[in-house]
């Protein structure tokens, strides 16, 4: 049987030089070494003393060496001070090429070690520690964490319960993803007096969030993921992966896309692709802030606009800049495509660019925030509703009599009458903002979490208008869904997670697509697009059928009798 506990040696970010070689400590604990443990001054000084001694040295003989060249003075004639200096260079070259090459070297020392230790383990020959954690990297992954804490474990939840080390500090000292997470999920329990156990620790790559996704993990929370499916749009097929705890959700969204690919499919258009940044800036006066405003909407400026805003990234291109005023507040809402990502981040970096450079013609300027609301990011807006952000997307499909008869339980005269009462004016009366639809936000917000976009993005992506109408003579259906800002990606933030990337790659959108950049992306906003339109066709046949209650009854609710089991 393994040791209880096994002793770990915590190193700080300057230490740590590659994978160090493990020794034995008492009772066959194991403790980590690193090369840089037996010096005398931290590695970092270390280091830099050897660089500077290394380039003072060189600088010295090359400066000596021209001399003798220029007095034809031999070169092996060499004083004391030229002696040391070839010294010093030689012992700095030395050290610096065995710290860069001493990961490599311990890569092959621990290497041999695990090999080792696997061939005692399998002949029986003692009791030996689990491997080590991991190192806390973007790219590698954490492992299990062990079920006794550790006592150096035990005096850093100490400390950090007293408030001696800062919570967000133990990826970095540690470097040990899951560890760190185990050690702030004890500190947590502490402090609290609760006990979390319904979240669970293990089984989850906090090294993959770190420095982009989540901050301060204590465990990660569980969520069913649905396939609804195959929508038929644009002539190919797609299983759509919904995460969700509501019931019935993925059973009415798979019921339309039933009926959509019987009836011939879906087909949808992408009307526009930008994402916006507005930072509000102001000036002494409304005069000078119109000034400005009349200056970046002047078509003449735009090409110089354009070329400073894309220095910031080969992916971004300006499209539009569109100002307001309010007072001598100037807002200024930038519109440019972002390839296969979402595109905040790259379209501020693009806003900060062009902001540097009007301050230069502008210098009474006064940037008060990179964005001023006119954007607009995860709030309803009209600007959005109208202007559009992000995808701008109208997916349509028409469907025949006998299938909605069949399928959906209902008939055509009755859906198009329900869609104008309830969708359209009902939601005119409770003066609905991009509303008008059955539950958008639902498939929305399900496929967003699926795919590792931003959840709160669903309140501009939800915007949606559904249509129905009878064509044909009034034998069949024509539904429409117009959706103006669905801001999707198919890089960046949460789609690189194991899961989200495996739900982007069941849809064929994963990643970023190098022949036609941005056409991934494009591809996912139709997806979600079809999948409400999906969603809604099933929701308003349920409700036009009277169907709706019964539906929830039986996927929503429990089956048991609550009442026997309380008595």
């Amino acid at each position: 049987m393994a040791v209880e506990g096994r002793r770990r040696v915590t190193l700080s970010g300057d230490a740590a030089v590659g994978r160090a070689p493990r020794h034995r400590g008492r009772q066959g604990e194991r403790v980590r070494v690193q090369a840089g443990d037996a010096l005398p001054l931290p590695i970092r000084h270390t280091n830099l003393i050897f660089s500077a001694l290394f380039a003072a040295s060189l600088a010295y003989l090359m400066r000596r060496w021209r001399e003798k060249i220029r007095s034809s003075t031999p070169l092996h004639v060499v004083g004391l001070a030229e002696i040391f200096a070839i010294c010093g260079l030689v012992a700095s070259l030395i050290y610096l090429l065995s710290f860069f090459g001493i990961a490599f070297v311990q890569s092959i020392v621990s290497n041999s070690d695990d090999e080792e230790d696997f061939l005692i383990d399998s002949r029986g020959g003692g009791a030996q520690a689990p491997p080590p954690p991991a190192p806390c990297s973007l790219l590698g992954s954490a492992v299990a964490a062990p079920e006794k804490m550790p006592e150096e474990d035990e005096e850093i939840v100490a400390a950090v319960v007293a408030g001696k080390i800062p919570s967000y500090v133990l990826e970095a000292r540690l470097g040990d993803c899951l560890r760190a997470a185990g050690i702030r999920r004890e500190a947590l329990r502490r402090t609290t007096g609760r006990e979390i156990k319904g979240i669970p620790l293990d089984g989850f790559d906090y090294a993959s969030i770190l420095g982009q996704c989540c901050e301060l993990p204590v465990g990660y929370v569980q969520l069913p993921v649905g396939v609804a499916g195959p929508l038929v749009l644009d002539g190919e097929r797609f299983y759509v992966p919904m995460a969700t705890t509501e019931g019935c959700l993925v059973a009415s969204t798979n019921r339309g896309c039933k009926a959509i690919a019987e009836s011939g499919g879906a087909t949808s258009v992408v009307l526009q692709d930008g994402m916006t940044r507005a930072p509000v800036t102001r000036f002494p006066s409304a005069r000078r802030a119109a000034e400005l405003k009349g200056f970046l909407e002047d078509p003449a400026n735009f090409d110089t606009l354009a070329m400073v805003f894309n220095r910031s990234s080969r992916f971004a291109r300006l499209q539009q800049v569109k100002c307001a005023m309010a007072g001598r507040n100037l807002y200024m809402r930038f519109t440019c495509s972002t390839g296969d990502a979402m595109g905040m981040n790259m379209v501020s970096k693009g806003v900060q660019n062009v902001l540097d450079y009007l301050q230069e013609d502008f210098p009474d300027m006064d940037v008060v925030s990179i964005s001023g609301n006119y954007c607009s990011d995860k709030k309803s807006a009209a600007v959005n509703w109208i202007e559009g952000r992000g995808k701008s997307v109208v997916c349509e499909a028409v469907i025949k009599e006998e299938v909605v008869k069949k399928v959906l339980k209902t008939n055509v005269k009755a859906l198009v009458e329900l869609n104008v009462i309830k969708n359209l004016a009902g939601s005119a009366i409770a003066g609905s903002l991009g509303g008008f639809n059955a539950h958008a936000s639902n498939i929305v917000t399900a496929i967003f979490i699926a795919t590792g976009q931003d959840p709160a993005q669903n309140v501009e992506s939800s915007q949606c208008i559904t249509m129905l109408e009878a064509t044909n003579d009034g034998k069949d259906l024509h539904i429409s869904v117009t959706m103006p800002s669905i801001e999707v990606g198919t890089v960046g933030g949460g789609t690189q997670l194991a899961s989200q990337s495996a739900c982007l790659d069941l849809l064929g959108v994963k990643g970023a697509n190098r022949e036609s950049p941005g056409s991934n992306a494009r591809l996912l906003a139709a997806v979600v697009a079809g999948a409400v339109l999906a969603g809604e066709l099933s929701l308003i046949s349920a409700q036009a059928a009277g169907h709706l209650v019964q539906s929830h009854m039986k996927y929503n609710r429990s089956s048991k009798d609550m009442s026997k089991v309380a008595s």
